[in-house]
């Protein structure tokens, strides 16, 4: 873990947000524990980044195949937080740089990693991704943001930076919340308050972004719409699935054209 910047010179961070997330910082390698939920979906998504990298890189000209999907790929994982996406992309064989601006997150994440024997393909650094896109820009084969947008003032920004970090051809995930009344009940009534999935405070609603206003900051950015899906879950059951309806927690999958005339390349 590289301290190659302060979080006070951070300006696009919620520096309670942060805090927020490194007091738990100790529970997210609990599978039972405060991000419970995040191992429990990590399948699913990890199998929905790996089908877009895939479609994502067919029929375009590049030394990086498209049937290979994450193995030889090399990625950053934005907001990374203790490194659950991160390590699992890297046990799919790619070369993984997790960012984050939580130090407490990062410790977990180094230390879990050097447990799996990861070091070799998965490092992980303390930098706000647009200063990170100002030294690294077209480094990245594929970028992945989750579960962060909602997080920080400023969004569009996060996107814009995730676009200037990839390669020609390369392909961004992004995830987060829908702000609609259904996302109200299941993200905070339910999951905070009801079932306590998530500890109360975890979401604000105000900072739930609609599908049509991400799309509109990708679009904005440079990028190429390519795929969207819903991430859906039974408390009852247990059970989680991927389905068309983004009532609520969403994944947008986007790529960056091969050649573009955009002003942020």
């Amino acid at each position: 873990m590289q301290a190659s910047s302060s979080l006070s010179n951070a300006t696009n961070v919620d520096p309670s947000e942060v805090d927020k997330f490194n007091k738990l910082a100790h529970e997210w390698w609990d599978n039972t524990g405060a991000f419970a939920t995040l191992h429990h979906i990590n399948p699913l998504r990890l199998n929905w980044i790996e089908d877009n990298i895939k479609r994502g890189y067919q029929g375009i000209d590049t030394d990086k195949t498209a049937d290979s999907g994450l193995m030889g790929k090399k990625v950053l994982d934005v907001g990374c937080g203790g490194g659950i996406l991160s390590e699992s992309m890297a046990r799919r064989g790619a070369d993984v740089t997790g960012i984050d601006l939580g130090t407490e997150n990062l410790k977990a994440a180094t230390l879990h990693a050097k447990q799996s024997g990861l070091d070799e393909t998965l490092r992980y650094q303390y930098i706000p991704v647009e200063q990170l896109a100002a030294t690294h820009a077209g480094q990245f084969d594929v970028v992945t943001c989750m579960e962060m947008l909602e997080h920080v003032p400023d969004p569009a920004a996060i996107v814009d930076a995730c676009f200037k970090l990839l390669a020609p051809g390369g392909v961004c995930i992004l995830s987060t919340i829908n702000r609609s009344p259904k996302s109200y009940l299941f993200a905070i009534i339910g999951a905070e308050y009801v079932l306590r999935l998530l500890d109360r405070g975890t979401h604000d609603y105000a900072k739930f972004i609609t599908p049509a206003e991400l799309d509109k900051m990708a679009i904005t950015a440079g990028f190429n719409r390519q795929d969207i899906i819903g991430l859906h879950y039974n408390p009852l059951t247990k059970r989680y699935w991927l389905a068309q309806n983004v009532d609520v927690n969403y994944m947008l999958a986007v790529h960056k054209p091969l050649t573009s005339t955009h002003s942020s390349l």
